[in-house]
């Protein structure tokens, strides 16, 4: 009981703060995953010494399932959105939740502890830290409806090098009855880099109909 307990607390500890952070594996999610890590393993040791002696048993086996198994409820909170994913960070607390986990279910209450406190620390300071040392913005998609002419997309690349922005995909749109084509940027930009000096000089050349951030 007092592992399950013990489980409950660490688990809860670190949902928390991703149930502050609004995201999709909260405060219970945690909670579930550690407690039932710990259970995994409590059944373990419990099996290893009822069958001691009479069959060979393995008391790590149920653990490394468990290590390989949490895998499917990380993947559920991974949300790909254009070239932004999110929920990769709790993905890994939920892998990292049940390895706290079967820590307290064995009775490693130290290792628990500290990973607990390891964690928690990780994903409340260190994400500051991340923030303040970051040089670059989100990705941003910036839409250009364009004339279909020859050369507009050397233009524009040309411009966004200009301005040391970086492109990572292009997408193209073309629109027939207006003779038209809307291209979609996927760019980078330095951190506190102002969007509308970006539209500015785009709206500024001739082929370009309308600019606009989506």
């Amino acid at each position: 009981m007092a592992r399950l307990v013990l489980a409950c607390i660490l688990g809860g500890i670190i949902g928390y703060e991703r149930e502050s952070m609004h995201r999709p594996a909260g405060f219970r999610t945690h909670i579930l995953v550690c407690v039932g890590s710990a259970l995994v393993m409590i059944t373990s040791e419990f099996i290893f010494k009822r069958y001691q002696g009479l069959t060979n048993i393995d008391p790590a086996r149920l653990g490394a399932q468990v290590i390989s198994g949490i895998g499917f409820l990380g993947a559920g909170t991974i949300i790909r959105e254009g070239f932004s994913v999110k929920g990769l960070t709790t993905a890994a607390s939920l892998w990292a939740v049940s390895c706290v986990g079967i820590a307290a279910g064995i009775g490693f209450y130290e290792g628990a502890i500290a990973a607990t406190l390891i964690i928690y620390i990780t994903l409340i300071v260190l994400k500051r830290l991340e923030d303040n040392f970051s040089r670059t913005s989100k990705p941003k998609n910036i839409c250009i409806l364009s004339s279909n002419v020859p050369g507009y997309i050397g233009e524009y690349s040309a411009v966004l090098k200009k301005l040391k922005i970086s492109v990572k995909n292009i997408e193209f749109t073309n629109i027939p009855e207006e003779n038209s084509v809307l291209i979609k940027f996927h760019i980078i930009m330095p951190k506190g880099f102002k969007k509308e000096l970006i539209m500015d000089e785009l709206q500024k050349l001739n082929s370009v109909q309308r600019v606009f951030e989506e």
